[in-house]
């Protein structure tokens, strides 16, 4: 075995060393916690799953041994330390979750290896059942490290959000060439249904929308945008668009915008045709995919996550994985792999009503511990509690404008998107310029005031600006936010502020400039479901 401890928490790790491949029936992981801990426990139904969960905020010892939770897993003990559970470093294993045990106990669960599935009924072209699984959850190399099991553990919640504990006991690069891999903002499609307006063409999935969306990234500097599901033949058939979308001329015309293309696709033809699929892709000149609807964390599924991320580094494509679980390193060898989802994020509202306040405020604690979190923020159409509907085609948020924008400063994600359509946004131009500037890579992070489910407020730092956030659930609050971090000298914020109606009309918000010194302090109102935002530059 091998340890090791650093400021922020602890991991340890299995060697193997055989002289042939070895088949593992189980890994016993076993851990025991002081009476009253407390759990928000991201409980599952099955091992099929897109770990999209809520978060059950009760005691450990109420949690039975029939009920199991995807990672990472956050604990609190009653002397207020917090513990976070994960893996890293996981390859060609499969992905570590953890049921509830007798008292205090989590204990392991893996799932075995799966050797024959069936589409599920009413499945269509995506879900499937697993028919047969082996007796044993790996056959691997004889001689190798198994995955880390790593626990951030601080007695100061900002120590959960600033440490980096996956990605520093995750193996080192594992590609040569780095500098085509650009971060950067996407216009996003399908949350917004492509409802533009104001133009004159019919919106759909044709060129000329899709051109529209390369005009408004351009307009503000955004990097990317999307060709979600609809953009192919068939979901089967990926190397040929239909008839009325011509990737070459967007390719072509993104180029002369300096907008990249990302393009969407199931996980199952991709497996199938990996090398063929990423060799046209390529051909075409598009910068990266979304791969979709995975939906299983068995060792078969890490490879196949592993190879994708390989075989797209060779063809310079970056690598957004959908449907999926959570980080678990992959992203330090193959630094084109930019984010993941395995949250549930902001898509979630257009058919239900669980993506709260109170849930963005959950998962930076939670979820995003693991690392980048494609949440897909940015809408422009915001609801009070009483106000919102869940409206699949014309979808809107809960909580304040302000919220929205706060989340591009507290969310982690490499590929930030703007979930909601250009003509919104361009309706909207002080608040996309404020976002559009908003960087997706950092420089420093701090934590500078946070309750788990309640609030959060956050700084980090990109060259020589300082961005500032804060979220709050369903609760008004009135935070002093403490700048005194910051070296001597004079300030000039831009800031984003609820407006004074925002919890009647959510959509209510002011911009507003202020002048002050490093060690002044900020008084902030957030309305229900509020949010704040700011734009620090030292005059």
């Amino acid at each position: 075995m091998q340890f090791r401890a650093y400021n922020d928490g602890i991991g340890y790790r299995f060697f193997i060393d055989y002289a042939d491949s070895v088949t593992v029936d189980r890994e016993n992981v076993s851990l025991q916690f002081p009476e009253e801990t407390f759990s928000w426990f991201p409980k599952e139904e099955s091992f099929m799953s897109h770990y999209e969960r809520t978060y059950l905020d009760t005691a450990l010892s109420d949690i039975s041994g029939d009920e199991f939770c995807s990672l990472p897993v956050l604990l609190k003990t009653k002397e207020n330390i917090f513990v976070s559970v994960t893996d890293a470093d996981l390859y060609d294993y499969p992905g570590l979750f953890l049921y509830g045990g007798n008292g205090n106990t989590l204990k392991s669960g893996f799932p075995k290896v799966v050797q024959k599935v069936k589409p599920a009924r009413n499945g269509g072209d995506r879900n499937q059942v697993i028919t047969e699984k082996a007796d044993y959850i790996a056959q691997t190399k004889g001689e190798r490290n198994l995955p880390w099991r790593a626990f951030i553990v601080s007695d100061t919640l900002g120590d959960l959000i600033e440490s980096d504990m996956v990605f520093k006991l995750s193996r080192e690069l594992g590609i040569e060439e780095t500098d085509w891999i650009n971060p950067g903002k996407v216009a996003w499609d399908w949350w917004n249904a492509r409802n533009i307006y104001d133009v004159d063409f019919e919106a759909g999935i044709n060129t000329k929308t899709y051109k529209y969306y390369i005009d408004f990234a351009a307009k503000y500097g955004l990097e990317y945008i999307i060709l979600d599901e609809g953009w192919s033949r068939t979901t089967k058939d990926v190397t040929h668009s239909q008839n009325h979308i011509d990737i070459n001329e967007l390719v072509e015309y993104g180029q002369e915008k300096d907008v990249g293309i990302i393009l969407w696709l199931l996980w199952k033809p991709l497996q199938k045709n990996m090398e063929n699929i990423l060799d046209k892709y390529q051909s075409w000149g598009v910068k990266g995919i979304k791969v979709d609807f995975m939906q299983r964390a068995d060792q078969d599924m890490v490879d196949f996550y592993e190879n994708l991320a390989k075989e797209a580094a060779e063809r310079k494509l970056l690598v957004n994985y959908h449907g999926s679980f959570k980080p678990g390193g992959l992203r330090r060898k193959y630094p084109n792999v930019m984010s993941y989802e395995g949250v549930k994020g902001l898509e979630n509202s257009k058919w239900g009503n669980k993506v709260t306040p109170e849930h963005d405020v959950t998962l930076p604690f939670t979820r995003m511990t693991a690392g980048p979190m494609d949440f897909t923020p940015g809408a422009m159409v915001n609801a009070q509690k009483q106000n919102f509907r869940s409206i699949f085609a014309r979808p809107m948020s809960q909580g304040t404008r302000c919220h929205q924008v706060a989340m591009y400063v507290a969310y982690e994600s490499l590929l930030q998107m703007l979930c909601d359509n250009p003509s919104n946004y361009l309706n909207e131009k002080e608040t996309t310029e404020f976002i559009s500037r908003i960087p997706v890579e950092w420089d420093k992070t701090r934590v500078l005031d946070a309750k788990v489910s309640d609030y959060l407020v956050i700084a980090r730092k990109k060259e020589d600006k300082w961005y500032v956030s804060a979220l709050t659930d369903w609760m008004p609050r009135d935070l002093t936010v403490d700048l005194s971090f910051l070296p001597e000298g004079e300030y000039h914020a831009e800031i984003m502020k609820d407006g004074k109606n925002a919890e009647r009309f959510a959509s209510d918000y002011e911009k507003v400039e202020r002048d002050f010194d490093s060690d002044r302090k900020l008084n902030i109102h957030l309305a229900p479901g509020g949010g704040w935002a700011a734009i620090i530059t030292m005059k």
